[in-house]
């Protein structure tokens, strides 16, 4: 690991200042992916300005009915409160797949959205790799490549995003908010990760130095009904192979709204804006379901030994819909 120095911020304008001053600077929440990456020396910054302190963890009502969610909120923090546990389950239940008990409650909000990619290649320094060392090759194309992406990859990365909360906070049109030197800024989740196209160590849209300073959730009753769904290689704490954040109002047998987002299948949350369109209006059927997965998978370019995403992202979509689908007929 590289020597480093340490800094703790008392204020977001000094937090910002610090990292400015140093190139090389980092910020620090809860620490649970970053310093993993500084011991294998993937990540090796001069300076941790650690922000943990900062008046950022309130979870409380934002403008117009919505909820504001601080960036130094803990994960278990997230997952227990109450107004997101009511009107925004699927966040809940992603934020309590996505890790430990011990993790949650390290792990920031801001953090969790900045975590980078667990492939093996980008976290072994011996190996080439685009997202760790842009120019170098991406092996995982030839290699072992089982749980990469089917969605919006390029032969310069097949990476997959590993966040689980990001991909309810996509279905939930969440807008990060962040500050600069030249002042805040904001970033609908849906933008807030960049394509991978030939650049996959570019991540994020967030501007140099930013720190990430809060995620607003706004009014979205169809959320009151929702539920994310995660497949992992096995029952504990793992990464998803596929994900999916589903929220769905039905009204007089047809979809009236409904809110898909894909996680474990591409570099970023999945926003499924092809089978949302297809399923508004339509019928809330199984066969209806199915359509409209099979439609936003078209675009899927599996891998040889990844092609069983496809089959498991299409019954995936058809399972949480039935019954969510199914949930509304009772009431």
């Amino acid at each position: 690991m590289r020597e480093f120095g340490y800094q703790r911020a008392h204020d977001v304008p000094g937090a910002v200042a610090l990292l400015g001053d140093d190139p090389d600077a980092r910020f620090l929440g809860g620490g649970t992916n970053l310093v993993d990456l500084m011991k294998t020396g993937v990540e090796r910054p001069a300076l941790l300005v650690d922000v943990r302190e900062l008046p950022l963890d309130r979870i409380e009502p934002a403008e117009g009915g919505g909820l504001r969610i601080g960036a130094t909120a803990t994960n278990s923090d997230l997952a227990a409160h109450p107004e997101v546990r009511r009107r925004y389950p699927m966040l809940t239940q992603a934020v309590l797949a996505g890790a430990s008990g011990q993790l949650r409650n390290m792990a920031t909000v801001g953090g969790n959205l900045l975590q980078r990619t667990r492939c093996g290649y980008f976290a072994d320094v011996t190996q080439p790799c685009n997202k760790r060392a842009p120019g170098t090759g991406c092996p995982a194309i030839e290699g072992e490549h089982h749980n990469h992406a089917i969605l919006g990859a390029s032969e310069a990365c097949v990476a997959t995003h590993p966040s689980d909360t990001a991909v309810a906070l996509a279905a939930l049109d969440a807008v990060v908010s962040y500050e600069t030197a030249d002042g805040p800024g904001e970033l609908p989740l849906t933008q807030f990760y960049l394509p991978v196209g030939d650049t996959p160590n570019l991540e994020t849209a967030l501007p140099a130095g930013a720190l990430i300073t809060g995620v607003t959730l706004p009014p979205t009753p169809v959320a009151a009904r929702s539920r994310y769904r995660k497949v992992r290689e096995r029952a504990s704490y793992a990464f998803a192979i596929g994900s999916l954040a589903a929220a769905l109002d039905v009204h007089e047998g047809a979809v009236r709204e409904v809110r898909l987002a894909f996680g474990g299948v591409a570099s970023r949350p999945w926003r499924a804006r092809t089978a949302e369109r297809l399923l508004t209006g339509a019928p809330a059927d199984a066969e209806t379901f199915a359509a409209a997965a099979d439609a936003e998978l078209a675009a899927a370019e599996p891998l040889p030994h990844n092609r069983y995403k496809v089959t498991l992202m299409r019954n995936l979509v058809v399972a949480v819909l039935t019954e969510l689908a199914g949930e509304a007929d009772a009431r």
